[in-house]
């Protein structure tokens, strides 16, 4: 099943060529018309990710992309700087011998503009990585960070993070923080804020915790653990989680393993002095016997709603996937919706399976898509990726300048929309108005800052028509 969000106030259900359990993402352009969508296999023996094109066909050049039919295992991002390429990133969590972080890419100008993968599964990390892939757009909103999490049966607690930060000239080596306070399990979760200030963690182990998020610099720190990590006498099983669009909600669905019988979906508080006293339940249904409901994911959609999947546990043996045709009912020909996710109790005016997927059916998933639409963080050090000042040459065509990597551990490159563009000199100074640097540069679209001190610099370069550009720096 997929929807079609282009009238926000009134989605559509639409008919994809999708047949799979667990990861589904999708991309569309910038008017919302769909270009592919990727999704998770776990069946007869085919452990792989499906990418289809617009037409619903399965796209020219894959061959057996990593993927296990678990629920976050992907994520597309469009290649920064480029109208045509796209990234792809999967990990096999429990995939036989392919286990690890992987990027396949994809450029839509082949195949008369229905896309063709040009690389796949590029390994990035050997590691078994969670089940909890995110990505945000950087705060200069055009690059990308994407975030992984180690996963080890060993019972380790690193909790590690694993960032890399994806602009115009590539993927970049990954950053690692450590907050060493939960079991690295498989089954995490990994949720941002609207404004992406904030990353909620969740756990199958009933640990909740948020922390803030810097876009600038990817830097996750101040952990406030709402719920800590289970380690014995389990009594909270947490499944997947969304925010309200304000921010100040946050919306959990509990799934009930063998030795308990009831799930839950619940609304949390994250404005109360007591967050776990805020816990209001939404709905609690007995997964054995209350027409064997399954708890899946909830996401925040492009309408403002939150929509909740469940899957259908039919008797069918030894299991109900992939449905047999006769698995139909009420569970899994809608998703529920919580209309108002802005409202605090009953005013967020839950509506359980309200939405019909138009005769399709759903299960435990939902799409793992960012918001594309997410832009610069405003006034930040980073807010300087366009800044330059606007000149005319003389047919009045206006010249612009972009900078990147910016933050950058060294190297600067400045790329101007008319090609004959050279910069003929450029001064850095630092905050104090001090010149930390005056040069003709060697490289005409480059500098070194490597042998610096880290922090925020300037520049003024003239370039080879006269025209003068000035404009921020930041190094790492």
């Amino acid at each position: 099943a997929g929807i079609d969000f282009r009238n926000s106030s009134s989605p559509q259900p639409i008919i994809s060529g999708m047949d799979g359990r667990g990861s589904c993402v999708g991309i569309s352009d910038s008017i919302g018309n769909l270009l592919f969508y990727a999704f998770t296999n776990d069946c007869c023996g085919d452990w792989s990710t499906k990418i289809n094109n617009k037409l619903n066909l399965p796209m020219q050049g894959v061959n057996s992309i990593t993927g296990s039919g678990w629920y976050n295992e992907l994520t597309i991002i469009p290649k920064p700087g480029s109208n045509n390429l796209f990234y792809l990133f999967s990990c096999g969590i429990d995939t036989p011998n392919n286990q690890g972080f992987f990027v396949t890419t994809i450029d839509m100008n082949l195949d008369n503009g229905n896309g063709a993968v040009i690389s796949q599964n590029i390994q990035l990390h050997n590691f078994t990585s969670a089940d909890c892939i995110q990505s945000i757009k950087h705060g200069n909103g055009r690059d990308w960070w994407v975030i992984s999490k180690y996963s080890s049966s060993s019972g380790t607690s690193f909790n590690r993070f694993i960032k890399y930060l994806v602009t115009p000239n590539g993927i970049l080596p990954p950053v690692v923080q450590d907050f060493n306070n939960v079991i690295d399990l498989n089954i995490q979760r990994l949720v941002f804020s609207p404004n992406g200030t904030k990353l909620m963690e969740i756990t199958y182990t009933g640990f909740l915790c948020e922390y803030d998020f810097d876009r600038c610099t990817g830097v996750i720190s101040n952990p406030h653990i709402i719920y800590p990590d289970q380690t014995s006498n389990l009594s909270r099983f947490f499944w997947e989680g969304a925010y309200s669009p304000n921010g100040n909600l946050f919306y959990v669905t509990t799934v009930a393993p063998m030795v308990f019988d009831t799930s839950y979906l619940m609304q949390f508080d994250l404005t109360a002095t007591n967050i776990p006293l805020s816990s209001d339940t939404l709905e609690a249904w007995n997964s054995i016997t209350n027409n064997r409901i399954g708890s899946g994911a909830v996401r925040l959609a492009p309408d403002g709603k939150i929509y909740f999947s469940r899957a259908y546990q039919c008797d069918a043996i030894p299991q109900c996937f992939p449905y047999p045709d006769s698995a139909r009912s009420l569970v899994n020909y809608n998703l529920s919706v919580i209309n108002n996710p802005n409202g605090v109790g009953s005013s967020c005016n839950y509506q359980p399976f309200s939405f019909s997927l138009g005769g399709k059916r759903t299960y435990y998933g939902l799409p793992n898509n960012p918001d594309y639409q997410l832009g610069p963080v405003i006034g930040s050090v980073c807010d300087s990726l366009f800044l330059s000042t606007q000149n005319n040459y003389a047919n009045n065509s206006q010249m612009s300048l972009s900078v990147f990597p910016n933050p950058s551990t060294g190297i600067f490159s400045f790329q101007f929309n008319d090609r004959k563009a050279r910069i003929q000199n450029i001064k850095i100074t630092d905050i104090t108005g001090h010149i930390v640097m005056s040069i003709i540069p060697t490289n005409l679209y480059e500098i070194n800052l490597s042998h610096i001190s880290p922090g925020i610099y300037f520049y003024s370069l003239t370039i080879s028509n006269g025209e003068l550009f000035n404009g921020k720096l930041i190094k790492n």
